[in-house]
């Protein structure tokens, strides 16, 4: 009897590390949506390196993700959803811009905030946008403009 007492118990202790596991992964990954943002809209010429769960960043601080990217079949641009967390009032002056972390890095969404008194509202969208810059592309420019100066 105090066996099966045993084996009980241990299956309960690994069950719930299990769940706590599971909760500790959705929360780190932003996979859990406590509903409490807002959706943002902005549309790149080249939204290279983001896709859908990648960071929004507001002075290096988390502060949202892409929700959602498609191609405009209009304008041929990245249409891109972005949801902020809805204790940051995002100025509607703003600017935003696919920004690397570093030369292996990968590739985030930056909010540069603008001066106005007045806040987006929910859908409210980007006019100033600036795409991602391939780095391949800059070097063989960087390759060209110098074989050019003989």
């Amino acid at each position: 009897m105090s066996q099966n007492t045993t084996e009980v118990v241990t299956g309960a202790a690994v069950l719930a590390i299990a769940v706590g596991f599971l909760v500790f992964v959705a929360n780190s990954t932003g996979m859990s949506r406590s509903g409490s943002g807002y959706d943002l809209v902005a549309s790149f010429r080249s939204a290279d390196g983001i896709g859908i769960g990648t960071d929004v960043r507001l002075a290096g601080v988390k502060v949202g993700t892409v929700t959602g990217l498609s191609l405009n079949p209009e304008t041929y641009r990245a249409d891109t959803t972005i949801t902020v967390a809805g204790t940051v009032e995002v100025p509607d002056d703003s600017a935003i811009a696919i920004s690397s972390e570093g030369l292996l890095g990968g590739n985030f969404v930056e909010i540069l905030p603008g001066g106005s008194p007045f806040a987006m509202e929910t859908g409210g969208e980007f006019l100033d946008t600036q795409g991602s810059v391939s780095l391949i592309s800059l070097l063989m420019s960087f390759v060209a403009a110098s074989g050019s100066d003989e």
